[in-house]
Formats: C-alpha cells, structure tokens, sequence
C-alpha cells in the first residue's frame, strides 16, 4: 500500500461501475458459446454444473472480498498473496494469472470474431478461411484478422482512460443483459419438462467417453469458464473510491447477478430444446431462439453478443495490463512496466505490451482447448486467495478487516476443495499445460525476478 501511493493510478470509479464491470467481464463467450459445448458434456445436469461453478465460485468471492477491502490496491490475487504468503508464491500465482487474462481474453475475442464472421456472411460479405481462423485452429487457416483486431481497438481504449472504458463497458453490459433477459421472457414459457429426463445422462464425475471428458462435473470444469471475470473488480481497486466498501460490492454484486442469469439460461436453453440438437453449435442461444420461431429476435441476440463480447475482452486485459503493473512495481518485471502516461493517467506501455501479446495468440489459436487451460490459472489462482484469507485469520487475528468473510473456516476450506475438485475434473492434457507453464514461471522468477526484488535490498537506516 505504500508503494502504492508513492506510484499510484487515479481513483475514479464507484459501485455502480464496479458491478458493471464485473458483469462486463463475466458474461460472455461462456454463456453465449459454450452453452452448447457444456451440454454436449452434461445434458440436462448442465444446470446443475451451472450452480456448482456459481457456488464454488460464490466461497471463493468471499474470501476476495474480504483481501480486497484489507489491501486495496491493483494486483487482485497476486497482491493478495504477496501480501499473506510472501514473493515466490506470489510470483507463481501471478504468473499463472496470465493463463486467466491474457489467455481468456485471446479465448473470447476468437469467440466474438466466429459471431462476427456470420453477421458478415449474412449480410453477403463472407471472409475467406485464411482470415477469419488461426493457422493453428481445428481447420487451419491464416491469421483471424477479426479476433486480432477486437484486441488492438481495445487495447487502444484502455490506454486512452480508465473511466472511459468503464462508462463504454457499462452501455455494452446493458445490451448484454437485454438479450439474455429477451431470452429468457421468451424460451422460459416453452419449457418441456420431459426434455430434462434423464436428467444426468453421463452420471455426475468426470469420467471420459469416447474421446471427451463428460458427466456435471467435466462440464461444471469447463462452463466455469462462463464465471472467469469478477474477480477483475479486485484489480481495479486502486481506481476506486473507498474501494473498502465499493470492491466488494462489485465483486459480490456482479457474480449474484450473473448466478441468477446463468442458471435461467440453462434452464431455458435446456427445457426448450433437446440437448442433443445444440452439439456442435457456436450461436446456441441465437439457434434456440430461430428454432423456436423467433428467427428476429435470436438474430438481434446474436448481434448483442457482436456488440458486447468485446466488454469481455476489455476486462481480462485490463485485468492482466494491472496484474503487470504491480509486479513491475515490485521488482519482479522491468521497471517501464509501471510506467503511468502522464495524460491520460493510465499504464501505457505495459497495457500496449498486454494487447499485443493477447493479439497474436487470438489471432493463431482456436478457442476450444483455451477455455480450459484458462480454468486451470483461474482455479490455482482462487485456491491461493482462499488460503491467504484462512492464514491471515490466524496469523493477524486483530487487524482491521472492513469486510468479513463470514464463517471463515468453513467458507475458506470449502472454497479450496471445490476448486480443488474442478481442476482435478479438467482434461489430463490441460492439467499438464499447467504444471509445464508453473515450472516455465519458476525458472523465470529465479533468473530474474530474485535477484531485483526490492526484497533483496538493504533498508535503509
């Protein structure tokens, strides 16, 4: 905190923006693409993946509610851990928060431009293979222009200003919950309760068939995903005013809402519609609607989703671009890292570093494997800050805490083992990306972020 003020960003954003921003960065390509994925998986159990992601997710947003009102500044779970645990593991914890940002912000932005490429066919301008899917997608390609260049144009925003971006995300959320709202008045009355029988089809644990992990948990692993995002607010604290209070408004605020929303969807996309028929579709939302007879209404959701997905996009990089900041503050990463444009009072050059990087991987790589390695980050990333809340409790009973976890040992201990639990129900493949990536992060702490720890150099007398 006292670097903080020494090298500081200017606090200009309140709860209603925070909320915003959460469900800005929430809802997305999780419940507007990967309806259809979870379902393959789950059937009808989808629903309950649903609530068991939002209920492990809603433990761990407790426990970041409580660290973010007590160190309220950029950096969410990394400073967090920095702060209970100490350097080395938070270095690991903010490495692996790449995986969570950067990476699913490459994973959305692919997402919106595959909705975008069909609003260009339809409206008669189709793109050739080459330039709308990356060279290393499923059906190979070029370079996904479109995806690419949804990063650039919000990279460019976020530089630009904080408070701008937050009032453009706010009107973009708006449209969001419009078209899901739309789609629930309309496919919750259609409901055929035989549709949901049998209810688990693939049975409850993740267990593999033919070729993929299925059953609630494995899609519970996967739609998680569909929750990456609130705790965004965390790491916009240092921008806030009275962040003691308004963090964790945001962050309890934004995931209550979501739940809410993502279990509605469920239902209704479920209920109205035999899971089998949304297997393999990347617009499920848009098609139950047309098969509904509401062909209007589900082309204007499947246009919300062109003109709001981007929001997404615009939180996981502004997530990643502070991670950054704050470890460049603190010697980890080179010190222009930390650099604040002295007019528009924003981190420039790490947020321009950020979005290039965040280009070039949505620009070669498709979104199907991206998902679940981003989960992977996220859920190390949860289990970290979970623990913190437990050890500071004990640790440093007395120090002031503006927000209190309630029942701590219970919600804290929960919250580690159900995220424990969806990481293990990933895919092998993404769990050993992951612990390749954790030891990639280690050999590059110790040949450099060691040795320029402010840690490491003498205080002065």
């Amino acid at each position: 905190m006292a670097l903080a003020e020494k090298k500081g960003l200017r606090r200009s954003l309140g709860p209603l923006q925070l909320t915003m921003l959460g469900i800005g960065a929430v809802i997305g390509t999780g419940i507007f693409v990967l309806t259809a994925i979870g379902a393959e998986r789950a059937g009808p159990g989808l629903m309950l993946s649903f609530v068991i992601a939002g209920i492990v997710c809603a433990f761990a947003a407790l426990a970041y509610a409580e660290m973010s009102a007590m160190v309220p500044v950029s950096g969410s779970a990394y400073t967090y851990s920095y702060a209970v645990m100490g350097e080395f593991i938070a270095w690991i914890v903010g490495w692996n928060l790449i995986l969570e940002y950067a990476v699913s912000a490459a994973a959305v932005a692919v997402g919106w431009s595959g909705y975008m490429a069909g609003l260009l066919q339809s409206l008669g301008t189709p793109l050739p293979l080459y330039l709308k899917a990356g060279m290393f997608a499923v059906h190979g390609g070029g370079i996904n222009i479109l995806a690419v260049g949804s990063v650039l144009v919000v990279t460019c925003l976020l530089i630009i200003g904080t408070r701008t971006s937050a009032t453009v995300t706010s009107i973009l959320v708006v449209v969001k919950l419009c078209a899901l709202a739309a789609f629930i008045f309309i496919v919750i009355p259609k409901i055929d309760w035989a549709h949901f029988t049998p209810f688990m089809p693939f049975g409850f644990a993740s267990h593999e068939i033919d070729g993929m992990a299925k059953g609630v948990m494995a899609a519970a692993a996967l739609i998680f995903f569909a929750y990456v995002g609130f705790d965004a607010v965390a790491t916009a604290a240092e921008e806030t005013r009275n962040p003691n209070r308004n963090v964790p408004i945001g962050i309890l605020g934004s995931l209550g809402v979501c739940t809410l929303l993502y279990v509605l969807v469920a239902a209704g996309a479920i209920g109205s519609t035999p899971y089998q028929q949304l297997v393999g579709n990347t617009e499920p939302l848009a098609y139950i609607l047309r098969h509904l007879g509401f062909a209007t209404v589900g082309n204007l959701v499947a246009l919300a989703a062109v003109l709001a997905l981007p929001t997404v996009v615009l939180m996981m990089l502004f997530g990643q671009s502070r991670i950054f900041f704050v470890m460049s503050r603190d010697g980890l990463l080179p010190e222009v890292f930390s650099r604040v444009h002295k007019r528009f009072q924003t981190p420039h050059l790490v947020t321009a570093v950020t979005g290039v990087m965040v280009a070039v991987i949505a620009g070669l790589f498709s979104v199907s494997a991206i998902a679940e390695l981003s989960n992977t980050g996220t859920l190390f990333a949860f289990i970290a800050v979970s623990v913190a809340v437990v050890v500071l409790r004990q640790t440093q009973p007395e120090r002031p805490r503006p927000f209190r976890c309630p029942a701590v040992n219970v919600v804290g201990v929960l919250a580690i083992l159900g995220c424990g639990y969806l990481f293990v129900s990933l895919p092998g493949i993404a769990q050993a990306r992951f612990w390749v990536w954790t030891v990639i992060g280690a050999l590059v702490y110790f040949l450099y972020g060691f040795k320029r720890s402010p840690l490491r150099k003498p205080v002065p007398a």
